[in-house]
């Protein structure tokens, strides 16, 4: 069965440049990162810094977009980084990328490569469907605090992703909830690939055809479909 992705309108409104790839993958096998998964994130760092020729992450077109987008929706883009560019600020520091998991890792890479936010969830954890709507403020968002579940809020007209239970990623894609990330035992997940424009859709579909091409080489057999 197709998890169903729906965007509202008002968020439509708020970025009408905004355009958004899945890809849904069954039969997945995951585990610790490993000596491929840490080479394709540091190659991902060396695209990154050909890239962006010298500039700031936040300088990229494209980054810049979504620092417009996320002042838009009352979210300071300095401190509320999109995922793509706190990978990418993490990416060119001494500290380098972080290592998850496998599949996390392979997700990383595209995003850092192509400078596009890039996320994962565990269909098995959702329920319903997943929607990006615009928030009440009354939504509860499930993170870790001190080791213990802590129950947030969006603010009132944050943009967010939720399904039938809460808020799954806060400000769009910049912080994620740990009841659906994806865990070393994940063997279906949901790949979303966010742009704004001035990215052209041709580079969405091809940093999708990367990373379906990487998953179909780290987990044989799986099936995998890319799709808006």
């Amino acid at each position: 069965m197709t998890l169903s992705l729906t965007v509202s309108d008002e968020v439509r409104a708020l970025a009408p440049g905004f355009t958004h790839l899945a890809i849904e993958a069954h039969g997945l096998v995951n585990g610790p990162t490993t000596e491929a998964s840490s080479a394709l994130l540091d190659d991902a760092a060396r695209r990154l810094a050909v890239r962006l020729e010298g500039r700031a992450p936040h300088e990229d077109p494209h980054m810049a977009a979504w620092r417009e987008v996320y002042t838009a929706f009352g979210s300071k883009p300095s401190r509320t980084r999109n995922s793509a560019e706190a990978l990418a600020k993490r990416a060119l520091s001494d500290a380098g990328l972080p290592r998850i998991n496998l599949l996390v890792d392979l997700y990383n890479a595209i995003s850092v490569a192509h400078l596009i936010p890039v996320g994962g969830e565990d269909i098995d954890r959702i329920e319903g469907g997943m929607r990006l709507v615009r928030a009440t403020g009354d939504e509860n968002f499930v993170t870790v605090a001190g080791g213990e579940a802590v129950v947030e809020h969006p603010d009132a007209g944050e943009v967010v992703w939720c399904d039938g239970v809460g808020v799954t990623c806060r400000r769009w894609n910049w912080r994620q909830g740990p009841r659906t990330r994806l865990a070393e035992e994940t063997t279906a997940g949901i790949f979303l690939l966010e742009s704004l424009a001035p990215m052209p859709v041709a580079d969405v579909e091809q940093a999708a055809a990367e990373l379906a091409e990487l998953l179909e080489k780290f987990s044989p057999g799986a099936k995998i479909t890319v799709r808006s």
